[in-house]
């Protein structure tokens, strides 16, 4: 069965992409089969995943619009050995475009992905730093949300706008969309901030933060100036280590909610 998760928050440099890129890279070496959909317009996973995003003859734009099929869209097998449905900054556009559209406008990504879902175990949606229609459009194809958060100061201020929207969602298009969890990025222990932030959010979020931590690590940022996941760039690194884990994690998750639905004890 197909799982798609929506990676968002709508506060920018919380490493939403990153987490998106290099989890989708991490799933694939777990031999899993990954879509990753970019619905930035800044189009940063696009790049991560070693794509020109200025050169792309179609991307999401043209397939929320319906002027393209996820098919003539669609990058098979990047560097990190996912597929891709790419975004650059015609992606802009799209906000305006789907404003106009009318009546069934969240739902252009969940019908574009409907002809793609049996082909992946899992496709991940990169949404952009806004609550938009953009990212409307990831949460009604979605069957779950995945929250990357940097553990400072403002951390669980801009976390309430985004559980707000997650609520409107499902008590009007997709009630049955759920909080995957959250994960901690960019995290140092050394840091009392971060301890105090991370405890908070343990505290306020029982059950639904990831155990799995997101160093800060140099190897991470320095990945996506290649076109590479970290797990290709640096398999020994922290931040590659790191994300292995909370693909491990994440399946586990997974593997422990159908066991519950199932009625497995």
């Amino acid at each position: 069965m197909t799982q798609t998760l929506a990676v968002a928050n709508q506060k920018g440099g919380v490493g939403k992409t990153t987490t998106c890129v290099n989890l989708a890279a991490s799933l694939v070496s777990n031999g899993r089969r990954v879509l990753l959909v970019d619905l930035d317009p800044q189009g940063n996973a696009t790049v991560g995943a070693g794509i020109e995003k200025d050169t792309v003859e179609a991307s999401n734009y043209e397939l929320l619009m319906g002027e393209a099929t996820p098919e003539a869209v669609r990058y098979v097998r990047t560097g990190g050995g996912f597929d891709v449905l790419p975004a650059n900054g015609d992606l802009t556009a799209a906000e305006i475009g789907l404003m106009e559209a009318g009546e069934g406008r969240e739902k252009r990504l969940q019908e574009a992905l409907s002809t793609l879902r049996a082909d992946y175990d899992h496709i991940l949606i990169d949404c952009p730093p806004s609550l938009n229609l953009l990212t409307i459009n990831a949460f009604v194809a979605a069957d779950r949300v995945l929250i990357p958060i940097q553990c400072e100061y403002y951390a669980l201020e801009g976390l309430t706008a985004l559980l707000n929207t997650i609520h409107r969602v499902q008590q009007t298009v997709n009630p049955a969309l759920q909080i995957e969890g959250l994960v901690r990025t960019m995290f140092d222990g050394r840091n009392n901030l971060s301890n105090q932030v991370g405890a908070q959010l343990l505290a306020h979020f029982p059950g639904q933060v990831y155990r799995t931590q997101i160093p800060r690590n140099v190897r991470l940022a320095e990945a996506p100036s290649h076109g590479l996941p970290v797990l290709q760039y640096d398999r020994a690194s922290r931040g590659a280590v790191a994300y292995l884990a909370l693909a491990s994690e994440l399946l586990r998750r997974q593997q422990g909610a159908r066991a519950d639905a199932g009625g497995v004890k």
